[in-house]
């Protein structure tokens, strides 16, 4: 298309476009028809169009553009399996538009129209089993019809420029089945175009639509099982549930006693969890009972020097001891401790032999360490 001034010749730049991508969905397999509507998104190259009204002598141009329209499309395809269907249609994406002042004084307005037909190769993704994602890639055949108009110092040779031409086209989507035979569908496409003056471009068309799917059947209802014949019961006996009391208190004097490798890891005195534990269910057992003292004894094996295993089951037996008054609550002045070098063991002398310290002599004196727990007191 050409538009002239007095002395000379401009050719039009027309229209330009850009894009954005979105998503798609699924369908079972067989024919599938539906329609979408939304916006068509066109770029308009007003620096182009100022240059070329520039280079025939005219000194500025104000250019305002009209770069969105409703477009909507047509299509019905064939869905061969679960990821795959072949899709066509007809789609009407729009007029889209400019209008420029010039000086010396005149005005140039342009606008093409755009529509066609495609074919679509539709991959499908499913995502759930009413939820899927697609994408598209195949061809469009537009028709771009153009209309230009001068005023003023402005004249326009061609005013009427058409063109058809195959391009390509590609799109993403996602699709949300309500039924086995209606399902909603989004997305997003781009067609490439030629504007009938020479330039390619892109249109981005944004729209929603519903699929209509041809001889989807409903899930077959599961058959209900046949009411069995009403039984007469005798009625139920009564059963009284008879609570047992709950336990007495323990008698006293009571004496306990914890394996010290439950309490302490060996050679050591720091409770381990596992410890706190006992020592819990012992505070819960002394819950209610009336006792005048308690005394913490703590019992080393014979591996080892006198000195040392004083001081450790000395050690062991104030843990215990800090742990019932911190934690589980006992007076400090009715607990008193000691500690015993294993001069009181409970193996048998010929129970474990051996003076050297191996592994299987410490697991063999195991039952002489220990912490002994005496309450002494009345009910």
């Amino acid at each position: 298309m050409k538009f002239t001034k007095t002395s000379g010749t401009l050719s039009l730049v027309a229209l330009a476009v850009m894009a954005s991508p979105l998503a798609m969905a699924d369908d079972a397999v067989g024919w599938y028809a539906g329609a979408n509507i939304g916006q068509s998104r066109a770029s308009i190259d007003d620096a182009r169009i100022s240059s070329g009204l520039l280079q025939n002598g005219f000194s500025s141009a104000t250019i305002s553009d009209d770069d969105r329209d409703t477009g909507y499309k047509i299509f019905g395809g064939y869905q061969f399996n679960k990821n795959f269907a072949l899709e066509g249609g007809y789609f009407d994406l729009g007029q889209f538009g400019f209008a420029a002042t010039t000086v010396p004084a005149g005005t140039l307005n342009g606008s093409i129209r755009l529509k066609g037909l495609n074919l679509d190769a539709v991959g499908i993704l499913p995502m759930t089993e009413r939820f899927s994602a697609f994408g598209r890639i195949g061809v469009n055949y537009a028709e771009a019809s153009d209309s230009f108009s001068g005023t003023g110092a402005v004249r326009v040779s061609n005013p009427n420029p058409s063109q058809r031409e195959t391009n390509l086209k590609v799109g993403l989507g996602v699709q949300y089945a309500f039924t086995p035979a209606l399902a909603l569908r989004a997305e997003v496409e781009r067609y490439r175009i030629d504007d009938a003056v020479g330039n390619k471009g892109d249109i981005d068309q944004i729209s929603i639509g519903l699929v209509y799917r041809f001889g989807a059947k409903a899930p077959a209802p599961v058959p209900r099982a046949a009411a069995p014949e009403p039984v007469m019961l005798a009625p139920a006996p009564v059963v009284v549930a008879v609570v047992p009391p709950p336990p007495p208190p323990p008698v006293l004097p009571m004496k306990v006693t914890l394996s010290a490798d439950s309490l302490f890891d060996f050679n050591q005195a720091s409770m381990k969890p596992a410890g706190q534990q006992e020592l819990d269910k012992l505070a819960t057992d002394l819950n209610g009972v009336s006792y005048d003292v308690i005394t913490v004894t703590g019992h080393t094996d014979r591996i080892g020097s006198h000195d040392y295993n004083m001081k450790l089951s000395t050690r062991r037996a104030e843990t215990v001891r800090a742990y019932l008054v911190n934690t589980a609550g006992i007076p400090a002045g009715k607990i008193t401790t000691e500690g015993v070098d294993g001069a009181h063991p409970v193996t048998l002398p010929g129970d474990c032999v051996g003076k050297k310290v191996t592994r299987q002599l410490i697991a063999c004196l195991q039952p002489d360490r220990r912490v002994e727990i005496e309450v002494v007191g009345t009910k």
